[in-house]
């Protein structure tokens, strides 16, 4: 049995969000046949209090509390010349615990968990490399600087730059890079020239998404659509003022009492003031996001910017709910025809409507993206290439 060293920018515990997801599942895949020592990041206090959760998975577990960057930590980034993504995740005190673990365990595998964890390597490490960049993050930065205008897209496309250096540095040296997508893959492939990059695609807990099971109900008259998501990110938040704007309009003249709820934690004041238009409702944080899938009458995912495979579009199918997704959030997906994809605000509220007047319609498609997610998506499947790369095998 080897031993893993896991660093993570953030504690995968809860998996309640969708890098958290991937990377619990990662590390629960890797602790079946290797002793994992976890160091990590953690930005939210209940996060911290629930960390004994990891412990049936690690051998040791080093988790540090993030402030959130302000200004100081981009002026620090340019002083120095570095990406902000960087810098804000610079800590001494990891650095120092990172270099007792390799000093005094025989760790024979460094896995990274997003790019910003690559800085904390020993400068020529004898371990093995696997760095899982999830999506390409300087590909994100250049798209919010083509949609940006004034001093912000000039920021956005000097973290774009900047990042892509050092993707490329760090993939060079790595033994393994990983992506969330061949579609991502292909991208980073183009981008960077890199050699030994792999598509390990995202998964689904369909015992967990079952629709059979009994969910509190959600109370409430008429159709409900819902937005899963964490309601600080950008693309998130993007994707449901579009929606709020472009498209939920159109529903309410036909549907007078249609619902829009947007479920997810941290909602900053843009997403709630949103909660004020009629027929929308922002939640906030929920015990239990299945009980909104379970009583949607379809979900939706709007977003116009997205990277890799999104876990709320495979939630909404595991759920056996009729998911209508943007071309951008379908992408990377082999959803097989069971989801309504849509290109522009016509087409989406077309999808949408179509769906609402034949519920029956909206069933059957729900039932075949489940049977799809079962078939594709579980867990064991998704992540059993990585076996391969953590024996040497290229």
């Amino acid at each position: 049995m080897g031993e893993i060293l896991f660093l993570a920018h953030r504690i995968p515990y809860p998996p309640d969000r969708g890098d958290k997801i991937r990377a619990y599942h990662l590390l629960r895949h890797l602790a079946r046949d290797h002793r994992v020592h976890l160091v990590a990041f953690a930005d939210d206090e209940e996060d911290m209090r629930r960390k004994g959760g990891l412990a049936p998975y690690t051998a040791s577990r080093n988790i540090f509390w993030r402030t959130p960057p302000n200004a100081w930590t981009g002026l620090r980034a340019v002083l120095q010349r570095r990406p902000v993504s960087l810098t804000a995740f610079a800590h001494p005190e990891l650095r120092r615990t990172v270099g007792g673990l390799l000093d005094t365990h025989p760790i024979d595998t460094i896995f990274l968990f997003s790019s910003q964890m690559a800085q904390y390597l020993p400068p020529r490490p004898r371990q093995r490399v696997i760095m899982d960049f999830v999506d390409m993050d300087s590909a994100k930065f250049a798209a919010y600087a083509e949609g940006g205008h004034g001093p912000m897209a000039w920021v956005h496309r000097r973290e774009a730059a900047l990042l892509l250096r050092h993707e490329q540095r760090v993939a060079c040296g790595a033994d393994a890079s990983l992506f969330v997508s061949e579609a991502e893959a292909a991208l980073f492939r183009a981008r960077t020239g890199a050699p030994r990059v792999h598509a390990i695609e995202n998964g689904i807990d369909t015992d967990f998404y079952d629709p059979a099971r009994r969910f509190e109900p959600v109370r409430g008259e008429g159709p409900l659509l819902v937005f899963t998501g964490q309601m600080d990110y950008r693309p998130n938040i993007d994707a449901v003022t579009w929606f709020a704007d472009a498209v939920f309009p159109r529903m309410r003249q036909s549907h007078p009492h249609a619902r829009f709820a947007i479920v997810g934690r941290a909602p900053t004041p843009a997403v709630q003031a949103l909660g004020e238009r009629p027929g929308v409702q922002v939640t906030g944080t929920v015990p239990d996001i299945r009980d909104w899938l379970a009583a949607a009458a379809l979900v939706v995912a709007p977003l116009q910017l997205a990277r890799g495979i999104q876990n709320k579009v495979l939630e909404g199918m595991a759920m056996a709910r009729p998911v209508v997704a943007s071309t951008a959030a379908a992408e990377g997906i082999d959803h097989g025809g069971t989801l309504r994809v849509a290109g522009d605000a016509d087409a989406f509220g077309d999808a949408v409507l179509s769906l609402l007047a034949e519920p029956e319609v909206g069933a059957a498609l729900g039932q075949a993206a489940r049977a799809q997610v079962i078939a594709r998506y579980g867990w064991d499947a998704r992540l059993a290439p990585l076996d391969a790369l953590l024996a040497g095998s290229s």
